[in-house]
Formats: structure tokens, sequence, C-alpha cells
């Protein structure tokens, strides 16, 4: 169980404190959870029916999606571990933990860590999604990407060793890396980023010809998945104006989503949204943003966790018909977390989003921002607002030999190490990692076992689809 009294709390990072005291407690948090100890995993007596807690998570979305989410989540123990953040999160709250806290990413799974634009148009590898951050243990977010390395690698057909491994170079830079940082002035933990150069150089080192090619092939690919790639696959000319074209079960026209009435009333819930969300950007941004005039809107299926929650894309032009600017507007319901971590200090559920995106990435789209809107139906609901595409570029798990699976998970471990940092006692938390690898070797034995749980409560699912307990669909 979460021991309640954290010696250091996210947004704090023990600051107020010397150093060496800083070091202190987390050295003598090993007393109250010896570091052996993560590597146990026993499921509640109490655990609740996982397909109960999917379905929970289904009553508040749209209803039409939902079948796709469980079909999604049927294809594989790995898409359904995507979208299984609210299991692992109850079943998280019952394992040890240090006391620690940071900014959690709350999904930390392999395939939320990815190539992203930079405001000064460099690629990053940083974590891109963040509906479930919350404060709490730095363990979770540790624990769960080790968890999904486990699982993509058994579904290739890797070895016990190899898996082993590859959690062992993940988890292993993890520490290393947070070692490294409780030595930096907090500035440089701040500018701190895995950039293009960083991982040209992390592919020359570490992978074969085959691997190299691979890198520089997604670097290209990810510089070409930007708003005007977007425009040109998504969009259609329509009676010489820009629309969106619908592609089915993933995009929505709301020409054809709802009748007249009710679809004039949707698109003025849009452009208010759009417009009142622009008072949470930058001064400069709100300028750059107000330049653009809103010429479509449409629905759009998002990934596995996520399906059923209302997405809304906006296609927006510029100086002319050549000058688009997508935005993707994102329903921000409560996090998984926060029924065992505490709920959110944030007055709503998309500035709790965004400000916990902008504290743990090393740089964040200059579009994110945040509004809450009275939708035509009666309710009330918080979004989230981004670009919908700007130099993005996700590995590819199915592809990847068990060398270049370890290379991808020290860089993981190394992107997490750094957002963990910024924001709880990185001091504290290295102290209590230590030099040796006793959590590394704890958390193999962990990601295997949860990993076992995993491939249980998948099959759970499929046998309730099967016995027409659920409806799901292929998409």
């Amino acid at each position: 169980m979460r021991d309640t009294t954290a010696t250091a709390n996210a947004n704090g990072g023990g600051s107020g404190l010397p150093a060496e005291d800083r070091a202190a407690s987390g050295r003598a948090a090993r007393a109250r959870t010896p570091r052996s100890a993560h590597g146990d995993f026993e499921p509640s007596s109490h655990r609740a029916d996982p397909v109960d807690v999917i379905e929970r998570q289904s009553a508040t979305r749209v209803q039409e999606l939902v079948p796709i989410r469980y079909g999604r989540m049927a294809e594989s123990p790995f898409r359904f571990y995507r979208g299984a953040a609210a299991i692992m999160a109850g079943d998280l709250a019952d394992t040890p933990d240090s006391g620690i806290h940071v900014q959690l990413c709350g999904d930390a799974h392999m395939l939320n860590f990815r190539l992203l634009g930079s405001p000064e148009r460099n690629l990053l590898f940083d974590i891109n999604d963040f509906d479930e951050t919350l404060p709490g243990p730095w363990e979770w977010d540790v624990k769960r990407l080790a968890t999904s390395l486990v699982i993509a690698g058994r579904e290739n057909g890797f070895s016990d060793r190899e898996r082993a491994e590859i959690v062992l170079s993940g988890v292993g830079s993890y520490r290393e890396q947070m070692r490294t940082f409780a030595g930096m002035r907090h500035l440089d933990v701040w500018y701190a980023r895995v950039d293009e150069s960083h991982l040209q150089a992390l592919a020359e080192g570490s992978l074969h010809t085959r691997g190299r090619k691979n890198v520089s092939e997604a670097l290209s690919k990810a510089r070409g998945r930007d708003s005007l790639q977007a425009f040109e696959k998504l969009t259609e000319v329509v009676d010489g104006s820009r629309r969106f074209a619908a592609v089915p079960q993933l995009i929505t026209p709301f020409s054809e989503l709802l009748p007249d009435q009710e679809r004039g009333a949707l698109e003025d819930q849009i452009r208010e949204l759009v417009g009142r969300y622009a008072d949470s950007l930058q001064t400069d941004r709100r300028y750059l943003l107000r330049q653009y005039s809103i010429a479509d809107m449409a629905r759009k299926v998002v990934g596995v966790g996520s399906v059923g929650t209302r997405c809304w894309i906006v296609l927006l032009l510029g100086r002319d018909g050549e000058d688009p600017l997508l935005l993707q507007a994102k329903e921000a319901g409560e996090s998984v977390l926060a029924a065992y971590a505490g709920a959110s200090e944030y007055a709503t559920q998309g500035e709790r989003v965004v400000a916990g995106q902008r504290l743990m990435q090393a740089a964040s789209d200059i579009f994110l921002g945040w509004q809450t809107t009275h939708g035509f139906d009666g309710f009330e609901r918080d979004f989230y607002v981004r670009q919908l595409r700007d130099w993005k570029g996700i590995a590819e798990p199915a592809r990847m030999v068990p060398r270049g699976m370890r290379v991808f998970a020290g860089l993981c471990g190394v992107t997490l190490a750094r957002a963990h940092a910024r924001s709880g006692d990185r001091i504290a938390i290295a102290a209590y990692l230590g030099r040796g690898d006793a959590f590394d070797r704890a958390l193999v034995r962990f990601a295997e076992s949860y990993a076992d749980r995993n491939e249980r409560d998948h099959q759970q699912l499929v046998d309730a689809i099967t016995s027409g307990q659920v409806t799901a669909v292929a998409a």
C-alpha cells in the first residue's frame, strides 16, 4: 500500500531543504519500502472486475463509439493494455512506493514516447499523452513503462532473457539519469532535452545498419507529419471550399453527424470554445491564433484508451486557402489516478492536462490550451486543445528486434527521468534508487507478473464480447 507521508510533493521537489538532507530522506525511504519490494505484485482480494472498470468509463462516453473501443482493445494484450490505464491505476495503488511524489504522466506506456516538434522547429523525443497526468508516486509511471515493454516483447516473440534485458535497459537508464540530474543545477535540468542530434548519436553508437536506417527514416517521416500533410490527407475541396473528408468510423464531418439544427448548435459551441480557449495561451500566441478563421469541423475517433471521448478537429485558414492550421479539441475527464492519488488542484480537467504537460515536457505545442464549454445537450465539459499534427513520429514495436527495443527502452527511461526531475525531488529519488540495480531487477519481476495479469484481463474482455456482455466492432 502507498505510504501517505510523502517525503516530497510534486511541484515542490524538496527545494527548501539542503541536498544532504534530501539524499538522506531518500535513503531512509529504503527502510520503509525496500527496493526489492517493488518486484511483488499480488492482485488485491477486492480488485474490481476489469470489464466493469472499462464499462464504467464507457458510461460517460459517446455510446455509438464505445464498440470501437472494445474492438480495438480486444485485438491483442498490448492494445488492451493501452486502453486499461484505469485498471492498472487501481492495481498500482496497492503496490509499495517510496513516498516520493512527482508529476505523473499517468499513462507512461512505451507508445506514449515519441518524436515531437518544438516551437523552435527542432525534433525532440518526449512524452506525448497527458490525459491522466496528476501528482503521485514516481514508481507508478516507471512500472507502467516497464510492463508495456514486456507485453510488446512477448508479442514479438522475444525470450525471457531478451525481455529482461529490455526492462533493465529502460529502468536502469531511468535510475542512472536521475542520479545525473541529482547533481545538476535546476536550470540545467529544466533545459535538458533529447533532440535529433542525441538520437542520431545514440543510433550510431548502439544500433546496426538497419537500426540506424530506421532511425533516419523515422526522423524524416516525423518532419513530414505536419499541418500541411494533415491538410492534404484529411480535407477535400467541396464546392470550391476546403472541408474535412469522411473516414469511416474515424472522422465524421459535422455535415454527416447531426441534423441541421443540432449541427448548428454544435458548431456554435465549438466556435465559442476555440474563441475562449485563446485566453489560456500566451499573448503572442493568442495574437497568432486570431489571424486564422474557422473553415470546417469534424468529429475524430482518437487512440485506444480515449475512444468514445468527445474529440473535435477544427480546420482554420489564414492568409488564404493554402495556409491551414488544424486544431484538436479533446474532452478531458478526471484522471484515472484521482481515486488513489487525490483530486486535481486545478478548477478544470482541461487545465489539469495542460499544466501537467507543460511541466513534464521539454517543450510544448505553442497552441496548447484549455477551456470549458456548455454543450447544446445541457452538459458542461472540459477540453484541452492542441495542434492536430506537429512533426509527430511514433514507434512501431512490431518492427523492433531485441537490440532496437533495448535502445528504445533506454531512451524512454532517460526521458521519463527528465520529466520527473522537473517536478519531484530528484535528489531523494536518486538516493533511494542508489548505484546498484536492485530496483531494476525488481521491476523485471513486477513487469512479467503484471503482463500475466494483463493477458488474463484481456481474455476476460474477449470472453465478454463472445458472450454478448459487451459489443465490439473492428475499426
